[in-house]
């Protein structure tokens, strides 16, 4: 049995204290014994991952890497196990809507996280597209580096990292022992990633970057001094962290790797992938009712593309495939020349869409959003993603470009991606999360795959309803991007749930698109190391399309576009059953009727 806090004791007495006087609960007693428990369980997010309370601007842990320790992780879901006992002993009768939402979507998460525990998802903690050997280096970009004290920070972390990487790859060793590997073709390229900072001298190597360029505010003798620090950290510390790490996958680990791609071949195989896809999508479909989604929305989606394709001169998809890919004359129209032009692109489509946000949004963003390259040390795996700011603006939002092999990459999906990743796609549904001061802080950086993803993939439409994508080129690569998450509904169930190979997963990808064959090869590899994530983008949109289709239909001439967004936007990141009850009542509202939000 679950020992209940003293708070939460405290309330049941204040309660029945108020039950014998006036014969009605303490309604404020327990509003204030729910919110300071969210405030306690924030707090203990806040500690126990360092990591994250640096990334929203929570200078507090900046000196200290998160434990991966078994001790750590039993403690961590012994203490999950904790809360979540004291959040259900709470009492949200008469609440307003909102506060009794918190205690809701607090105890579906901390469920969520008990219920996981059985798949020891701990024990794969390292693929191609993430993992310590990747995210050290990436996570240094996005640390705040102002004065002294910031350095000194970042020198006691790098002090720590070789006891991460040793943490790491004792979690790795249990899942040898316990058959959860991740597939060998993507452990091999693990090896690659690791070695090439390895074989980096200190200061070429990312951790340098921060000494590379210090704030005029700090002094030459503190700048030496905190560069010599930091370069000797990176040669006694780093660099020979990377290079036992990099023996070890490959002489240890790698080889032990599954050969199958699907996760229905480790332990617990079909319920491990049941499991990823109600957390990814927040709903109770079924991965073979999403795959005949999936090669439903790949039809319509081709019946447009074959509209464009026509208008542009060419009797199907296949010959403007080709042309895109053979005709000199498109290739110098539609391929980039270098790396600053498709940043510069970027730049211009997300300054475009600022312009028009107005006529779709009530509420706008305060948070500042920059576009900048993504490293070249990661760039062969890495995708054009957003990074989050921070809540009090001292970092903006980034849309970080893959500007790699850039005379192999096609223009056209430039347009649709600065919709997704800038406005009013990620940056803007995070920045007004963020700055939602009603809300508490976990729901301000709440994450929900199919909404998050959802809206932005339903954000590249918007571009085109205010009058952009001018280009049928630019158009069509729209078209083309949703097709990439279309097919993302065949291929990941494919994967995972029908047993198929990679080379069919490569097969229909070429059947059905014409995104670059790198894209294909990474897009493929991506779906084997990360199973259902991938089903968000497409599940999320089309349930906010169903939602606002909904919407105009039952309120007619009282729809507001503005309106509908701003609801949709109103309350941060929520599951998307929680979302269509959101905006059902605010539907009710709307007409007028009884029962509104």
């Amino acid at each position: 049995m679950q020992r209940v806090s003293v708070a939460v004791l405290a309330v049941a007495m204040l309660a029945g204290a108020a039950v014998a006087q006036t014969g009605k609960p303490d309604v404020e007693a327990r509003r204030k014994a729910l919110n300071d428990l969210l405030a306690e369980q924030w707090e203990y997010n806040l500690r126990t991952s360092p990591e994250f309370a640096t990334i929203i601007g929570d200078k507090r842990y900046n000196d200290k890497l998160s434990d991966f320790s078994q001790k750590a992780i039993d403690d961590d879901l012994a203490q999950t196990k904790k809360f979540l006992a004291q959040f259900e002993a709470i009492d949200t009768t008469g609440f307003p809507e909102q506060e009794a939402l918190n205690k809701t979507l607090m105890v579906r998460q901390l469920r969520r996280e008990v219920e996981g525990e059985r798949f020891k998802g701990w024990e794969m903690p390292v693929n191609q597209g993430s993992g310590i050997h990747i995210d050290m280096p990436q996570f240094v970009t996005l640390l705040p580096f102002t004065n002294v004290k910031d350095y000194e920070d970042y020198i006691a972390r790098l002090k720590q990292v070789p006891r991460v990487f040793d943490e790491n790859m004792v979690q790795m060793r249990n899942g040898m022992r316990d058959g959860l590997m991740p597939p060998r073709f993507l452990l091999e390229k693990v090896v690659t990633q690791t070695q090439t900072i390895a074989d980096m001298a200190p200061d070429k190597t990312p951790f340098a970057e921060p000494v590379a360029k210090f704030p005029a505010e700090i002094g030459e003798a503190d700048q030496k001094r905190l560069r010599d620090a930091v370069l000797e950290q990176v040669r006694v510390s780093v660099l020979p962290s990377y290079v036992k790490f990099a023996k070890f996958v490959k002489e240890e680990y790698a080889p032990k790797g599954r050969t199958e791609p699907g996760v229905w071949s480790l332990p617990e195989g079909a319920a491990r992938y049941a499991f990823a896809v109600q957390q990814v999508t927040t709903t109770h479909l079924t991965p073979e009712e999403i795959h005949q989604i999936g090669l439903k929305q790949v039809e319509e989606i081709e019946t447009q593309m074959l509209a464009i394709a026509k208008k542009l001169g060419y009797a199907d998809i296949k010959s403007l495939n080709a042309a895109m890919d053979n005709d000199p004359k498109l290739h110098e129209r539609l391929y980039a020349h270098s790396r600053q032009q498709i940043v510069d692109l970027y730049r211009k489509d997300i300054d475009q869409m600022w312009q028009e946000l107005p006529k779709l949004f009530g509420r706008l963003p305060k948070a500042k959003l920059e576009v900048r390259p993504i490293e070249e040390f990661r760039e062969k795996e890495a995708s054009t993603h957003y990074d989050m700011g921070t809540p009090d603006g001292s970092r903006p939002g980034y849309v970080m470009v893959n500007t790699g092999d850039f005379e192999h990459r096609k223009l056209i999906s430039v347009e649709s991606t600065s919709y997704h990743e800038g406005v009013p796609g990620h940056h803007m549904q995070i920045a007004i999360a963020q700055e939602m001061p009603t809300l508490p802080p976990f729901r301000q950086h709440a994450f929900y795959t199919a909404y998050t993803e959802g809206w932005a993939l339903y954000s590249e439409r918007l571009g085109k309803e205010v009058g952009f994508y001018q280009d049928p080129y630019s158009d069509y690569g729209r078209l083309q991007d949703e097709m990439l998450r279309a097919i993302r509904l065949v291929v990941d169930t494919g994967f995972h749930y029908k047993k198929w190979t990679r080379q069919q997963v490569v097969d229909f990808f070429h059947a059905h698109s014409a995104i670059d064959e790198p894209d294909v090869q990474s897009e493929t590899d991506r779906y084997m190391a990360w199973p259902g994530q991938a089903l968000g983008y497409k599940i999320g949109q089309l349930k906010i399309l169903e939602l606002r289709e909904r919407a105009r239909k039952q309120l007619g001439d009282k729809f507001d576009i503005r309106g509908f967004h701003d609801e949709v936007l109103g309350a941060g990141a929520l599951p998307l059953d929680v979302l269509e009850a959101r905006v059902n009542g605010w539907i009710a509202e709307q007409k007028g009727t009884a029962g509104g939000k």
